[in-house]
């Protein structure tokens, strides 16, 4: 499954990076790939080929997780992709 979460935050985008970087080898028991994007200081989207949705819902729903969310103004819009029909 195709995921594309828009995150915007009050810290700044490296502060943010840092946090999705210090989780990869975690997050990535749950995607086999997994693609950052800066729109700008205070928003990214990233883009994550879903292995184990359950998983990754469990990780990024952790108190730490949710702690982190709540101490830099994250908020995720998460949306599903499909390919589109050639």
């Amino acid at each position: 499954m195709k995921l594309c979460i828009i995150s915007e935050f009050t810290c700044d985008f490296n502060a943010y990076e840092a946090m999705i970087e210090g989780n990869r080898d975690q997050v990535m028991q749950f995607c086999s790939e997994m693609t950052l994007a800066k729109v700008s200081d205070h928003k990214c989207i990233l883009v994550a080929d879903v292995t184990d949705p359950a998983g990754l819902h469990a990780h990024m729903s952790t108190p730490e997780m949710r702690q982190w969310d709540e101490d830099n103004g994250c908020v995720d819009t998460v949306f599903l992709m499909e390919p589109a029909a050639a």
